[in-house]
């Protein structure tokens, strides 16, 4: 059974920082594409970023220039560092992996993780 697990949420203030991390446990896979997606009160979940296996990344255009998202393979986490942050980014941060076996392809989500951010 593959979990995601994801840490380091919390609350801070507009202009501060927080990194998340999410690690996938388990064996019997490998990972593809992994990612962060939000969702804040009253709103659709949206994309924040994504990293291929090879590294390449896509942020949504809220957060560019101002997060980063990064992997580690050998620790099959990603991770996503998050600066400058506003109010507006306060939401349930959810990790997700695309996960392959030797006969099936399927995605994983986190559980996720809670972040505010005052003003």
């Amino acid at each position: 059974q593959v979990q995601l697990v994801e840490s380091g949420g919390g609350l801070v203030q507009a202009g501060g920082s927080l990194r998340l991390s999410c690690a996938a446990s388990g064996s019997g896979f490998s990972i593809n594409d992994m990612g962060w997606y939000r969702q804040g009160p009253g709103k659709q979940r949206e994309l924040v970023a994504t990293i291929s296996s090879s590294g390449s990344t896509n942020y949504g255009n809220s957060v560019k220039g101002r997060f980063t998202i990064s992997r580690d393979n050998a620790k099959n986490t990603v991770y996503l560092q998050m600066s400058s942050l506003k109010p507006e980014d306060t939401a349930v941060y959810y990790c997700n992996a695309d996960l392959v076996t030797r006969y099936q392809l399927f995605s994983r989500w986190g559980q996720g993780t809670q972040v505010t951010v005052s003003s």
